[in-house]
């Protein structure tokens, strides 16, 4: 028999950036002198050390180890309960080496930041701005985020107001700045505003940034404006005193002569009315007297020719209506990650999708593959495919829309790859644009 192991206390607690220690006895069951190894397994291993790491001990003696754990304030050190081992391991007998276990509770802690980038942007209806959020604690954050302006100005509009961020990540969230009243020409305005990003547990953080309202009109139109003034007050002076009197006496003159030869053109059109309106006559009588020796009444009615086509009403334009929708996904954790989880979104008979927008979501962070894929009968085609760990949101828009006919479908493929404590992976994907049919 090698050795035994008793730790003194086997359930220990300790905050991230503190340390906590505990004693193991270690007693030589041998019968000869033997040299003992100790070292620390289990998840909190990496800030654990033992002091010493190994004993000399005569038979039936015992020592004490002490066991320090000592994790680092980081988002890489999970909060909750991890197990551990002390290992003793015997250089004389190696099969009776021990190993004796414990658990250690790592508390939770918040840590967030703010910042707002570009911290100023100039526009004369709006500006866009991103607030970069990042969890730096060891647990998720539920966050609400809010903007305000002291002067209250200007409005706000978060893509995302509401959002959770895994520890350990940043999310950035598009922020729309409009000011409440606008002008066409003057002096920029400053409007200093803040973002405060409230948790559900913990301080609010706050990020500040200036929005520069300019004038409406361009610094160059009033210029150009006095340029074109100017121009026109030329062209005026020269139409009143060159132009225009030139162009009455040549006006007057081709008048004189128009009016000759539109009286001889009306005198001549007049004679030949006279002509044809006596050839009418006579060819008029000599067809009635034809349908009279054909037995036919002339002041009847022609009948409707039969073998005249109708022509049929044109067919109504098919409907179009706005179209919007959400693909979300829930796929299990697969250690393949060749394989892929499907869900689909199928056009209906007799509708035609066209896809202008499409907008990628992944607000867990989740770890693996996003594919977006087109499917019909005959085949299928993968159009995006995107790592998860890659972005949070992910925006498309096509000029040209995305055209979809009936039966195909637009799928979204995911492949989990997330470990086993986060769960499935729940990304999703909107499209936008308008049903046809």
């Amino acid at each position: 028999m090698g050795a035994s192991a008793t730790l003194s206390t086997p359930t220990l607690a300790v905050r991230a950036g503190d340390q906590v220690t505990t004693t193991v006895t270690i007693r030589n069951a041998g019968g000869i002198v033997d040299r003992f190894a100790i070292d620390v397994i289990g998840p909190p291993a990496r800030w654990a050390t033992a002091t010493p790491d190994n004993v000399n001990l005569l038979p039936d003696e015992s020592t004490t180890i002490t066991i320090t754990f000592a994790p680092p304030r980081s988002a890489e050190v999970p909060a909750g309960t991890l197990p551990f081992g002390v290992r003793v391991f015997s250089q004389e007998d190696p099969e009776g080496s021990v190993m004796t276990e414990g658990e250690l509770a790592v508390e939770p802690f918040d840590e967030l930041t703010a910042e707002i980038v570009p911290a100023k942007v100039e526009g004369a209806s709006g500006a866009t701005f991103e607030v970069a959020v990042e969890n730096s604690g060891n647990q998720p954050a539920s966050l609400v985020l809010a903007a305000s302006d002291p002067e209250a100005e200007v409005r706000f509009a978060f893509a995302h107001p509401e959002l959770t961020l895994a520890p350990g990540t940043t999310a950035y969230v598009r922020l729309r700045v409009k000011p409440i009243r606008r002008f066409l020409r003057g002096q920029p305005v400053r409007h200093p505003f803040k973002v405060v990003v409230t948790p559900a547990t913990g301080a609010a953080v706050t990020a500040e940034a200036t929005y520069v309202q300019r004038q409406l009109l361009p610094k160059w139109v009033l210029p150009a404006l006095a340029i074109l003034l100017a121009f026109l007050l030329v062209v005026i002076a020269l139409w009143f005193t060159v132009l225009k009197p030139a162009v009455r006496s040549a006006a007057t003159d081709a008048a004189a002569k128009q009016s000759a030869d539109i009286k001889q053109v009306a005198q001549s059109a007049q004679q030949n009315a006279v002509g044809a309106q006596k050839q009418a006559g006579e060819a008029k009588g000599n067809a009635d007297r034809a349908l009279r020796a054909q037995g036919v009444d002339p002041a009847q009615p022609a009948a409707a020719d039969p073998t005249v086509p109708v022509r049929s009403a044109a067919p109504p334009a098919p409907a179009v209506v706005p179209f919007d929708t959400r693909i979300a996904a829930d796929a299990p954790i697969d250690s393949d990650p060749r394989r892929f989880k499907e869900f689909p979104y199928v056009v209906p008979d007799g509708k035609t999708l066209q896809v202008t927008d499409l907008i990628l979501q992944n607000p867990r962070a989740d770890a693996g593959t996003l594919r977006v894929v087109r499917r019909n009968r005959d085949d299928r085609t993968t159009m995006f495919e995107f790592g998860l760990g890659n972005f949070r949101d992910l925006d498309h828009h096509w000029v040209e829309a995305l055209t979809f006919t009936a039966g195909e479908s637009v799928v979204l493929a995911v492949s989990c790859q997330n470990p086993v404590e986060k769960g499935d992976c729940t990304p999703a994907i909107s499209l936008s644009g308008r049903l046809e049919g």
